[in-house]
């Protein structure tokens, strides 16, 4: 790797990261199926359960701090998240799905150079935004004074909040992390818990 790549891959994830707001409906739809297309990879770092399983005990584990019920991993939302970071990792940028296009759930979003990043790294990044999180009703939920810079960290601990499906998927040199939450969270006038 050449050293602009290097330096460019830090910037791009610390920038990369979005998050929604918005109503939540049960998401629909059938995990029997295999995500990975030729030249993709959806797994970093383990199989798809056993980075699931990373994933969901690190949004656990934060619940768990502040005495909040866990979330449990839906396959249905899985499989919604994997559909829509495929489509990112080849456009190559980070983009909300439109509400009718995610049923209502509550989307968090995270963008890498392909391979340098840990899933518990992206994760961690959304986690990292409690620093500046203001125990207030949204959007007033930030210190910084843009809920924007907390509205990850704020739908991982939405009270909520109930079930979870991430995935991740790479290409075009791109590695895409995205996160399904249902019921969403960041509820205009509530607090997060």
């Amino acid at each position: 790797m050449d050293g602009s790549r290097r330096w460019t891959a830090p910037i791009v994830g610390a920038l990369a990261v979005l998050c929604a707001t918005g109503t939540a409906v049960a998401a629909s739809g059938s995990s029997n199926s295999s995500y990975a297309m030729p030249g993709e990879r959806t797994a970093p770092s383990g199989s798809r359960v056993q980075v699931a399983a990373r994933i969901l005990g690190m949004h656990n584990a934060e619940r768990n701090r502040l005495s909040l019920e866990p979330l449990k991993w839906n396959v249905h939302l899985e499989r919604e998240a994997e559909q829509w970071a495929r489509v990112l990792s080849e456009k190559g940028v980070l983009q909300h799905a439109d509400r009718s296009t995610r049923n209502g759930t509550g989307e968090n979003l995270w963008m890498g150079t392909a391979g340098n990043w840990p899933i518990e790294t992206m994760v961690g990044m959304f986690l990292d935004e409690k620093k500046h999180y203001r125990h207030d009703s949204f959007p007033n939920i930030s210190r910084t004074g843009s809920w924007s810079d907390v509205g990850h960290y704020t739908q991982i601990v939405w009270r909520d909040t109930k079930e979870v499906g991430c995935a991740v998927v790479t290409a075009r040199g791109n590695d895409v992390l995205v996160c399904r939450y249902w019921p969403a969270g960041n509820v205009w006038g509530r607090k997060a818990y």
